[in-house]
């Protein structure tokens, strides 16, 4: 099958990828010409474990990235057409890229022939507010191309795991009025539902409401969590226990219950905001969600609280060495990362602070610059350190030599905004130890 893919960010170039690994010749298409020039020196603009891999391997069909959708070639033939939306700053989503590109697709396409039903079709794939399926259609038939199908296809892909999740989905959403997309679409994903997992159509506003419940769910189990380690650590509980204890409950589950310093990256904050937009245009104020979004923000001050109440009036001057600035584990993204909040804080009350991570370093530079300490190794950040704070659990964190860092803190002092390690132990070993909800204990 032909398809075209309209940008190359974290879906976009996974999904071109996957579907060029599955036999279908694919074309990429990006107006970032710093994107463009880097994926035609056999680059990526972002990081994501196996996916230099695969594009190397589909370079063919896969890397021949155009600069505009409109341009004549592949794109103008491709049979399915995806595209993104840029992430909403706030509130409702901003979609004037989204229309911009459905305006071109329909310009492309208003000479070319109707074709029976399916044989054009354009997916949305980004999370879009219901009801963008059925004004895409419209600005594609005011366009000229009323023989357009449009159809919804939401992404559920984990960054740090994309390429899985794609190849071995747990489900696949459609959302279309017509069985004959529902079926091009089927086609196009039979190669990664081998395994019987299901092919879920429904109404394109169902889709796009899917998207947004789902992330919604989640990121209320984060916030739920969090807020039960908070009260943990005033009442002299553990929540790793408590963690347990209901987690092995089927009706809760065990994923998404750990607890740290708030969720980050391109969806969850977003998407929170946008469902509480959604509900505010429709005079539904969406209670639950609105406590969601402020328990995230709070909880993106805890790590700072700790610190602040350790160090007292002393903080000013200390030096703090942080590990981990990506959102998540796998990832170099760095949007709405819980490190940036903490960084700012510390930053704000005067206090030097060394940084490593394994992949986000050059995105956290090139928002700071020369005010922080870049180590290109673990170790190297604790030189000189009053305390080291966990942020992002990689799993090279997990497993440390405890006496080098012993040797290299100034101070022995460990805030585990991720509980990768266990009280008792670090204090053992001579640590002043502070987790999230483990009891208020050091």
């Amino acid at each position: 099958m032909k398809v075209a893919i309209i940008g190359t960010g974290y879906v976009g170039l996974v999904t071109g990828t996957c579907l060029a690994e599955s036999g279908n010749d694919v074309t990429c298409v990006d107006n970032n010409p710093n994107k463009v020039a880097l994926l035609h020196g056999g680059g990526i603009p972002i990081y994501e474990p196996g996916l230099a891999e695969l594009v190397a391997r589909n370079a063919r069909r896969a890397a021949r990235v155009h600069d505009r959708p409109g341009r004549r070639g592949p794109g103008r033939a491709a049979r399915v057409h995806r595209r993104r939306h840029p992430q909403s700053d706030a509130g409702d989503a901003d979609l004037t890229a989204v229309f911009a590109v459905a305006d071109a697709i329909g310009a492309a396409l208003r000479d070319a022939p109707p074709g029976p039903p399916g044989a054009r079709v354009v997916v949305t794939k980004s999370t879009v507010p219901v009801g963008t399926n059925a004004q895409v259609a419209e600005r594609l038939a005011a366009a000229g191309a009323p023989h357009v199908d449009v159809a919804s296809n939401p992404e559920f892909l984990k960054e740090g795991a994309a390429i899985e999740d794609f190849m071995r989905p747990d489900r696949v959403v459609v959302g279309t009025r017509r069985p004959e997309v529902s079926e091009v679409l089927r086609e196009l994903y039979a190669p990664f539902l081998r395994t019987e997992r299901p092919f879920l159509v429904m109404s394109p506003e169902s889709a796009e409401m899917t998207k947004y419940a789902a992330n919604a769910m989640l990121a209320t189990k984060i916030s739920f969590i969090n807020e039960m380690a908070n009260l943990c650590d005033r009442l002299g509980a553990d929540i790793n226990d408590v963690r347990k204890g209901i987690g092995h409950d089927q009706r809760i589950g065990f994923p998404f219950l750990f607890p740290g310093p708030g969720y980050g990256g391109s969806c969850f904050p977003k998407d929170v905001e946008a469902i509480i937009a959604m509900g505010r245009r429709t005079a539904l104020p969406l209670k639950l969600m609105q406590a969601v979004d402020a328990v995230n923000d709070a909880q993106k001050q805890v790590l700072f609280t700790k610190i602040q109440q350790h160090f007292g009036a002393a903080l000013a001057g200390r030096t703090l060495a942080l590990w981990g600035l990506a959102f998540k584990p796998r990832t170099d993204d760095i949007r709405e990362a819980p490190a940036l909040a903490l960084i700012d804080a510390l930053l704000g009350a005067g206090v030097r602070v060394r940084v490593h991570d394994p992949e986000a370093m050059a995105n956290v530079r090139a928002l700071y610059g020369d005010t922080l300490y870049y180590a290109d190794r673990p170790y190297g950040a604790l030189e000189g350190a009053d305390a080291l704070v966990v942020v992002t659990e990689w799993p090279e964190f997990r497993n440390p030599d405890f006496e080098v860092m012993k040797r290299l803190l100034t101070g022995r002092v460990v805030f585990d905004g991720r509980n990768v390690y266990e009280p008792r132990p670090m204090e053992a070993l001579g640590f002043t130890y502070y987790g999230i909800g483990r009891g208020g204990r050091k």
